[in-house]
């Protein structure tokens, strides 16, 4: 059997257990954290944080010892930036957002740094995990997208209600 026929039969069984499957990250925190719907949450490392912060300590953490690496995109759109005449304050916040001073914000948010710099002050906050990127394990976001969620991609053949 190869490596992704047992991820996507893992996946599978991972899904059967899902009773509501959330949009995104917060989404799915509200579902299980507020609504208690759920025996498990698997969300983003940030999200852990602001549960705690919310709600309390009152769940078990489990971190994995490798993960995917979710990085926040940033795009300077041209089309609309142009439109509304603000391409240089746009420009601007990007640059900031990759900045040592706007990855240490990233990080007292509870948001994981990229800069190496800000990584290691910050280092006690934030669990070892091994990261890896789209790019690296497939191929970049455009393959992976045609791959993995465009229609009849492996979303939809392991997902169905």
């Amino acid at each position: 059997m190869s490596l992704n026929t047992k991820a996507k039969e893992f996946v599978g069984k991972l899904f059967k257990n899902v009773p509501v499957l959330d949009t995104g990250g917060r989404g799915a925190t509200t579902t299980f954290a507020q609504r208690g719907i759920g025996d498990a949450l698997l969300t983003f490392e940030n999200e852990v944080n602001l549960i705690k912060k919310e709600l309390g300590d009152q769940y078990d953490v489990v971190y994995p010892s490798v993960s995917i690496l979710a990085e926040n995109p940033i795009a300077v759109v041209d089309k609309y930036v142009d439109k509304h005449k603000n391409r240089l304050l746009v420009q601007a916040y990007a640059e900031f957002h990759f900045s040592e001073t706007g990855q240490e914000i990233a990080a007292q948010h509870d948001i994981r740094p990229r800069l190496e710099s800000v990584a290691e002050k910050f280092k006690s906050k934030f669990k070892s995990i091994e990261l890896f990127s789209v790019d690296e394990i497939f191929g970049g976001w455009e393959k992976a997208q045609k791959t993995h969620f465009a229609d009849g991609g492996n979303f939809d053949q392991i997902y169905s209600k």
